[in-house]
């Protein structure tokens, strides 16, 4: 089966088409905001004006008519942008005779990092802009089992990044800053229970500009901030008693995150995954891929049905599939 998946919930449009054994082609086009962050009503302006183009490269790439199904991002994200990606993906289903899924974003990024590298039953790290969550799966559903209290991960380097003149996406660069950091400034380690907090680290690490160097500030604030990512990550799998780990979401393309939750899966005797660094961040593989695995264990979402959801929770869907 050759599923086509639109991914467009923030900032980065994607569309790709994959079958149950390998992704047959994927193209992109991101948003980047002139200045400061993500503008929701931007990010969808830019979606509709670049949506036709992705579309017609991808079916330069793979035939319209080998295509058995369409998948699209039905939510979590900003409101503006899956209603783009939700009406592309009705058009195409209407104008091919083809069924239609609505995929949750969070559940994709689990999914497609689970098929690209084994990973069985892992405790899974999501890191992104929009989400910070450990997520493991009991039974028929998976489950939060700690989260960010206020913002995700991704979106606290990119407003520490801007405060240093760092345009968006800002993360990559404050990455970079980290590893020519030297001295380790104490900022706020906020972990409650199994939850974690980002802001006030954010307006610790403002406080100290002028005061340190750039690069120490990116050096603590990754120290600190990750520290607490492995720590909660590490108490799931303690809790549950799995072995394998899973990192996904753009943020999971840090170097130093991948360090430290490998380190700690080492000291574990558990197994580390993080699939390839083009299908850490957003991108329609993971829409097509989870698409698949939800049709072939017969869900399928009706038109009338196909209705955005900006909350939609990982929690709310049922896994039926191993």
């Amino acid at each position: 089966m050759n599923v086509l998946g639109i991914e467009g919930t923030a900032w980065n449009l994607s569309v790709a088409v994959v079958d149950d054994e390998r992704v047959h082609a994927v193209v992109n086009k991101a948003y980047k905001p002139k200045e400061g962050g993500i503008h929701p009503r931007e990010a969808s302006q830019h979606h509709a004006e670049s949506m036709p183009s992705l579309l017609k490269k991808i079916f330069e790439l793979f035939p319209k008519e080998k295509i058995d199904a369409i998948a699209f991002s039905q939510g979590p994200g900003l409101g503006p942008c899956l209603r783009v990606t939700a009406t592309a993906a009705r058009l195409l289903s209407l104008k091919l005779s083809k069924p239609l899924v609505g995929v949750n974003h969070c559940l994709a990024h689990v999914e497609i990092g689970r098929w690209l590298t084994g990973a069985k039953n892992p405790v899974t790290l999501y890191v992104s802009g929009g989400n910070s969550q450990v997520i493991a799966r009991r039974r028929d559903r998976y489950r939060v089992f700690g989260e960010t209290l206020d913002i995700g991960i991704g979106n606290a380097l990119d407003k520490l990044a801007r405060k240093f003149g760092i345009p968006h996406p800002g993360g990559p660069k404050i990455e970079e800053l980290a590893r020519k950091g030297e001295k380790y400034y104490p900022l706020p380690y906020v972990v409650k229970g199994m939850d974690f907090s980002f802001s006030g680290m954010v307006t610790a690490a403002e406080k100290l500009k002028g005061k340190a160097r750039l690069e120490d500030i990116a050096y603590s604030f990754q120290e600190t901030a990750f520290a607490m990512l492995t720590e909660v990550t590490e108490r799931a799998m303690a809790y549950l008693g799995y072995d394998e780990m899973l990192l996904v979401g753009g943020v999971g393309a840090n170097e130093r995150l991948q360090e430290m939750l490998r380190t700690m899966c080492e000291d574990r005797n558990a197994k580390f995954f993080a699939p390839p660094k083009q299908f850490m961040g957003d991108n329609g593989a993971m829409i097509a891929y989870t698409g698949l695995l939800m049709l072939k264990n017969g869900f399928e979402t009706k038109i009338e049905e196909s209705i955005v959801k900006p909350n939609f929770r990982i929690e709310e869907v049922q896994v039926t599939w191993p």
